[in-house]
């Protein structure tokens, strides 16, 4: 078989395997320089970026491969794409389906197909008989293409992409796979009357909130991941955490979690549901350029412990299956919600995120937009056969 390395690119092109840190470096910085002149685009923390790609930092690798690529034209790169093949995805999908992630690229047909191509011959090669994505690297972490909402920033471990990459995926032969939306909604918005006598009168058994507790916050993460393993787990694309990645998670949310916006439902003493929102890192970050030297982390410190951050994201909410049904599954998700309404009353966060959403998950859907929230941005995962 022909190494995906070595087959012929266009005459003008150059394609090239990431190896080594210069070229993960220029792997990174490609991407804020396609968009340099998008005033919503956002540079993560290259740190973070390095850590998402090496696999001795993150703990996908313990049971996913991943290969990368640069496209250089006249000594620039112009393009960019990963390849990935992740074992946990496969046993729970049933099928050897790979994924690319990372894309992209200037608005250039070739470079596209360039990309495109080359993923998927690899992932060919190694056995693959479907390609879904982007995944930026998994479905527990950045996933999706934008496809509608570039008018504003994207939040944290969401995706923001050039609005033709779209069409270069369509006309490569891939097709929709599943739609994404994301939610906002104003932090003052008031929760409804109806559903605030629904929160406040309980329902099915002993049921009680409390917030998240930091000192016993890795314990709570456990907890967290239990029950978002066990709710998920027939959802589109779902893959568990592992033990790894669950104190990986746990590490990186640490810093920033604040503990009355994380809250768990307990019913008879049970851990029954729990709900996750965070300061948008997002909108800390931005203006840094991907770096906190020299100075970007005392910008950053002044903005999270200061001025305060203005947006959040609720990044995850669950109810156990036991509890999941009837009116007390429909209850115990206003409840938590209604929870932490005071606190955002308190705080100087204007606005909240709630996604990513499965465009089909209609009772979640119906849930958010009771309580004032509206879709804002919509993302696709696309798939072709291999």
């Amino acid at each position: 078989m022909t190494d995906p390395d070595l087959r012929p690119a266009p005459d003008d092109l150059q394609l090239i395997a990431v190896e080594g840190k210069t070229l993960l470096n220029a792997f990174i910085r490609l991407q804020p320089d396609i968009h340099k002149d998008d005033p919503n685009w956002i540079t993560p923390l290259e740190m973070e970026r390095q850590a998402l790609l090496d696999p001795n930092k993150n703990p996908y690798f313990e049971h996913a491969i991943a290969k990368y690529w640069l496209v250089q034209r006249n000594g620039k790169y112009v393009g960019r794409i990963s390849a990935q093949i992740d074992q946990m995805a496969i046993k729970e999908q049933g099928e050897p389906i790979g994924h690319f992630g990372m894309l992209a690229c200037i608005d250039d047909a070739k470079v596209a197909d360039l990309l495109l191509t080359t993923a998927e011959n690899w992932l060919r090669e190694q056995g693959m008989v479907k390609v879904q994505g982007p995944m930026n690297l998994s479905i527990n972490q950045e996933v999706g293409l934008m496809v509608e909402g570039f008018d504003t920033p994207s939040m944290m471990l969401m995706p923001h992409d050039k609005p033709y990459l779209q069409k270069m995926l369509t006309d490569a032969g891939y097709e929709s796979a599943v739609d994404l939306l994301a939610y906002i909604r104003d932090a003052n918005t008031l929760f409804p009357e109806k559903l605030r006598k629904l929160a406040e009168r309980g329902a099915g058994g002993k049921v009680t909130l409390r917030k998240l507790d930091m000192k016993r916050y890795d314990e709570e993460i456990e907890t967290i991941v239990s029950i978002f393993n066990e709710g998920w787990h027939t959802n589109w694309g779902f893959v568990p955490m592992t033990d790894s990645e669950v104190k990986h998670m746990a590490d990186e949310l640490r810093p920033i979690i604040e503990p009355e916006l994380a809250c768990f439902a307990e019913i008879d003493g049970e851990s029954a549901g729990f709900f996750v929102c965070v300061p948008d890192v997002n909108e800390m970050i931005r203006g840094l350029n991907g770096k906190l030297l020299p100075f970007g982390w005392l910008k950053l410190l002044w903005r999270m412990k200061v001025r305060g951050p203005k947006t959040a994201r609720v990044m995850l909410m669950g109810v156990r299956k036991k509890f999941s049904a009837g009116m007390l599954g429909q209850f115990l998700p206003f409840r938590m919600i209604y929870f932490v309404e005071p606190y955002l009353k308190k705080s100087p966060l204007e606005q909240v995120e709630m996604g990513w959403i499965l465009a089909d998950n209609m009772p979640v859907r119906r849930l958010i937009e009771r309580v004032g929230g509206k879709v804002y941005k919509k993302y696709k995962v696309f798939e072709k056969a291999l």
